[in-house]
C-alpha cells in the first residue's frame, strides 16, 4: 500500500514537472517578450552559422528568452536544419516561434526599388546612390548594358550585390521580351538591338502607344529613304543618319511594342508639344506651321 503511495506521488511529481516545463517552453517559444513593441531591427545571419550561433545572437539581442529553449524547440520541431542566412528584419513583438519560422522560410528583409522607364544608366545610378544601395561609379560600369535595365518595382534584399540587381533586371527583361516578338523582330529582317534602340528614342519622345506606334512608322521611312532622323531626345540623329549607335534610354514594354507593331500612316514628320500631345504632319511645310503654333 506505502509502495502504491508512493508510486502515485512519483507519478504526480512528473507529471506536475512536465507541465511545467511544458508551460516555460510555450510561454518562452509561443509568446513574444514585449507584445506591444513597434520596432524592426536588422538581424544579420551569416553564412555557416548553426542553431547554436542563431540562438546565442537572438537571446543576447534580446527577440528570445532562452537559447537553450530555443535550440531544443528548433531541433525537435526539425526546423533547426532549414534556418537560412541572410540579412532580417525583426520586432521584439514578434514570438519566437515566428522569428523562428521566418528564418526557416529565408524571408529575409527586403525593400522595393523602381526603375521609371526612360530612364538612363545615369539615372540609374544617382538612384541606386541616393538610396544608399550601390556607389555611382560602379552602376556606370554597367553602361553596355543600357536598353536592357527593364524599367520595373523590383524587391530586393538588403544582402544582394549589385551584380545581382543588374542580373535580375536583365532575366526581367529577357521574361518580358516574348518569343514570338523576338520571331515577328527576326521576320521583318531586324535584330533585338534595333528594336531597343528605336524604342529607347520613343521613350523619350513620346507619351502614348498610339503616337508611339504612329511615330516608329515615320522614324521608318526615313531610315528607309537616308533621311536623317532628326529627334531632340538624341542630338547624334542631327549629325549623322540611322540609328544611334546604342539606345539613349531602358524603354518600357509598351515602346518595346511600339518598335516592333508600327501603325502605317503618311507622315512624315511629328513633334510633341509642351502638353505632351503629338502633332504629325505629312510635308515639312505643315511641320514648320506646327512649329510656329505649338513651339513658339
Amino acid at each position: 500500500m506505502e509502495q502504491k503511495i508512493k508510486k502515485s506521488g512519483v507519478k504526480k511529481f512528473f507529471l506536475i514537472l512536465s507541465t511545467l516545463i511544458l508551460v516555460v517552453i510555450f510561454v518562452s517559444i509561443f509568446l513574444p517578450l514585449h507584445p506591444t513593441s513597434t520596432d524592426e531591427i536588422s538581424f544579420l545571419i551569416k553564412r555557416g552559422e548553426g542553431t547554436r550561433d542563431i540562438a546565442t545572437h537572438l537571446e543576447k539581442e534580446g527577440f528570445i528568452p532562452s537559447a537553450l529553449l530555443f535550440r531544443i524547440f528548433a531541433l525537435t520541431t526539425g526546423i533547426s536544419g532549414k534556418l537560412q542566412a541572410g540579412t532580417y528584419s525583426f520586432s521584439h513583438s514578434q514570438s519566437p516561434f515566428k522569428i523562428a519560422q521566418k528564418i526557416a522560410s529565408g524571408d529575409v528583409a527586403g525593400e522595393y526599388i523602381t526603375i521609371i522607364e526612360g530612364w538612363t544608366i545615369k539615372d540609374i545610378a544617382s538612384y541606386l546612390a541616393k538610396k544608399e544601395i550601390a556607389k555611382k561609379e560602379e552602376v556606370l560600369a554597367y553602361e553596355d548594358l543600357e536598353g536592357y535595365l527593364f524599367p520595373e518595382t523590383y524587391r530586393i534584399t538588403a544582402d544582394m550585390k549589385l551584380g545581382e540587381i543588374i542580373e535580375l533586371m536583365l532575366k526581367t527583361f529577357e521574361k518580358k521580351v516574348s518569343l514570338e516578338w523576338r520571331d515577328d523582330i527576326e521576320k521583318q529582317g531586324k535584330t533585338l538591338s534595333d528594336i531597343v534602340i528605336m524604342a529607347s528614342i520613343l521613350e523619350k519622345e513620346l507619351q502614348t502607344l498610339e503616337d508611339k506606334k504612329m511615330a516608329t512608322d515615320v522614324l521608318e521611312k526615313r531610315l528607309a529613304i537616308g533621311m536623317a532622323l532628326q529627334v531632340d531626345a538624341a542630338p547624334v540623329t542631327y549629325e549623322r543618319r540611322g540609328l544611334p549607335e546604342k539606345p539613349i534610354s531602358n524603354p518600357g514594354l509598351e515602346s518595346i511594342a511600339a518598335a516592333i507593331y508600327p501603325t502605317k500612316n503618311d507622315y512624315w514628320y511629328y513633334l510633341s508639344t509642351k502638353e505632351g500631345e503629338t502633332i504629325f504632319s505629312e510635308t515639312l511645310n505643315e511641320h514648320n506651321i506646327a512649329k510656329a503654333k505649338y513651339l513658339r
